[in-house]
């Protein structure tokens, strides 16, 4: 849904354009009315503007029967993990995205919205024994590592970032409780721990629609399914 236009007109052009563009894409939203409520989940990609760059961070969890919808809960779950206020007039519902399926074979749907107050961040509190970091990182920097630079990241070397590479780390692997496919685990360097896995290919997905083009890096493993609809088809899921 498109913000109202005293939102938009706080945005710079090039935030004004990845709202655009969240909002008017289009895809097929899958049916998920075969799965049983336990296996549904959702992930709330918070976006935010500082220095006229979006920026985001993510909480996330499954579903609760008393939820209304997949958009609720990505809200609850924000509420309850960082205390993101809940029906905030500040607070803008973008776009529902295609799922996906996580290692515990979750069915994960991310819920896109735009946080038009940021010094709201600074009210969040990080729920004991559930989230270890609040923190925020780039969104083109999912697709460009090198725009990350500027950050002040955790040193390389340290228990946060302990692989070979700067900024962004891959390795390919066969997941045997995915029915030993191929599958690309990306992780990117942070302020605080590594975005990676299920986190990591959320926001690839989401960059990519919102900037309109690709990663710089390779982001598929050979012969790894891509898409929702692939990974059902291969794992006979409903």
């Amino acid at each position: 849904m498109e913000p109202p236009p005293s939102v938009l007109s706080g945005l710079s052009v090039g935030s004004q354009a990845v709202v655009h563009r969240l909002v008017s894409h289009n895809w097929d939203p899958p049916d998920l009315s075969a799965f049983p409520r336990s296996r549904l989940a959702a992930v709330l990609v918070l976006l935010f503007e500082e220095a006229g760059e979006l920026r985001t961070a993510l909480p996330g969890g499954r579903a609760d029967e008393s939820d209304l919808d997949l958009v609720q809960t990505a809200f609850r779950e924000a509420n309850e993990e960082v205390g993101l206020p809940l029906n905030s007039s500040q607070i803008h519902t973008l776009a529902t995205l295609q799922p996906f399926i996580s290692l515990h074979k979750l069915v994960v749907t991310p819920i896109v919205a735009l946080l038009a107050d940021p010094s709201i961040l600074s009210t969040l509190q990080a729920a004991e024994d559930e989230v270890a970091h609040i923190f925020s990182h780039p969104l083109e920097a999912i697709l460009d590592p090198a725009l990350a630079r500027k950050e002040s990241l955790v040193s390389p070397g340290s228990e946060d970032w302990t692989y070979d590479t700067e900024l962004h780390s891959t390795s390919d692997s066969i997941i045997a409780v995915l029915g030993d496919l191929m599958y690309r685990m990306h992780r990117f360097q942070s302020t605080a721990s590594p975005i990676k896995g299920l986190t990591a290919d959320i926001l690839i997905h989401i960059a990519e629609i919102a900037f309109g083009r690709s990663t710089e890096y390779d982001r598929w493993a050979v012969g790894q399914p891509r898409g929702f609809a692939a990974y059902c088809q291969l794992l006979a899921l409903p």
